[in-house]
């Protein structure tokens, strides 16, 4: 049975012991299971565990740990059984010193007065430390919401990035897509100029094979005009 528990120290459930060690609340069952299996003893309320401060101490140690969580907490495991001990040990002895109290109702009075300013003093520092574990929580509840805020404002701005990639990309397509079409158009235009250069070359050098056999017909007719009077022909005049 575990003696190291302080009369009014705070207990935690599992879902706030996620909380302060930061981890999921099925890692903390887990741990605990780990712990367990190794030796090392919870308070229980039927099968629920019951986590305090150095059991909270124990599964940062497993957290945080670079050995494997077995070895961690046969380690963990052997602590509390030597805090354990100790525990008992200073039961036995302030169990002696009782017996040995003075007997003086004065001396009574002041040790009574010591033992209630020191428990109030306690009382004092727990109450600060609740508070302060209150602030803590404030200031880890605000930094979530500030880190939520500034993940939706690098998720929008990112968005809105991707939107203008795309709104760009899509101009560029369109430009790209309009100068194909003018330079289709332009090919287009400069094959019916370059054919119609060829059409009117054609023309061109049909009109002069038309002349050119007009102008060897003309050529040809006076010498069948005047052939009976070539001086080679057969049918010479007498002189």
């Amino acid at each position: 049975m575990r003696r190291d528990i302080q009369p009014n120290e705070r207990a935690f459930t599992s879902k706030e012991v996620a909380e302060e060690v930061g981890i999921a609340t099925p890692t903390v069952r887990k741990y605990g299971q780990i712990l367990e299996r190794n030796g090392y003893e919870f308070l229980k309320d039927g099968d629920r565990r019951i986590f305090v401060q150095s059991d909270i101490g124990a599964l940062i140690a497993l957290r945080d740990t670079d050995k494997p969580l077995d070895d961690t907490a046969k380690d963990l495991a052997y602590q509390q059984k030597e805090r354990l001990e100790g525990s008992n040990e200073t039961e036995i002895s302030t169990t002696d010193t009782y017996e040995h109290l003075p007997k003086d109702p004065n001396q009574l009075k002041e040790i009574l007065m010591f033992l209630v300013n020191e428990l109030a003093a306690a009382r004092e520092m727990n109450g600060q430390l609740t508070n302060d574990m209150s602030q803590l929580k404030i200031t880890v509840s605000r930094l979530q919401q500030d880190h939520h805020v500034i993940s939706s404002t690098i998720g929008n701005s990112a968005q809105k990035t991707q939107a203008k990639i795309e709104k760009l990309t899509e101009q560029q397509k369109n430009h790209y897509e309009t100068l194909l079409q003018q330079e289709i158009q332009k090919s287009e235009f400069l094959q019916k100029e370059i054919q119609n250069l060829r059409d009117e070359q054609k023309r061109e050098w049909s009109s002069q094979n038309d002349f050119n056999k007009r102008l060897e017909q003309a050529i040809q007719k006076p010498k069948e005009k005047w052939g009976d009077f070539s001086p080679y022909s057969e049918n010479k005049m007498p002189i």
